[in-house]
């Protein structure tokens, strides 16, 4: 009943910025956390941010400092602001709601980053 959609994603030079976009349909249930995940070929899917139902958020070692992760409750809609972009943020980038009765992924958007 539920459904992720990611936009947001695409090509982009080395130092420059994105902002994906993760908007949640369908949604019956008082989410308890967002979050942002990437994975790279041959990589383990990894962590990336995280934000709670009270707004706390967490990030990688790798993005802390570059990466903003936010939402806007009344959309129902969590954002990814992506700044100084480097090479290795290349990825797929896949969004993930976790509810009391589960979890659901999103469809993941491409992010590649060029040097």
């Amino acid at each position: 009943q539920v459904q992720l959609v990611e936009s947001g994603g695409g090509l982009v030079q080395a130092g420059g910025s994105l902002r994906l976009s993760c908007a949640a349909s369908g949604t019956a249930f008082s989410v308890r956390s967002m979050g942002w995940f990437r994975q790279a070929p041959g990589k383990q899917r990894e962590l990336v941010a995280n934000i709670s139902a009270d707004g706390d958020t967490n990030y990688a070692n790798s993005v802390k400092g570059r990466f903003t992760i936010s939402r806007d409750n009344a959309k129902n809609t969590v954002y990814l602001r992506m700044n100084s972009l480097k090479p290795e943020d290349t990825a797929v980038y896949y969004c993930r709601g976790r509810w009391v009765w589960g979890q659901v992924w999103g469809q993941g958007t491409q992010v590649t980053v060029s040097s």
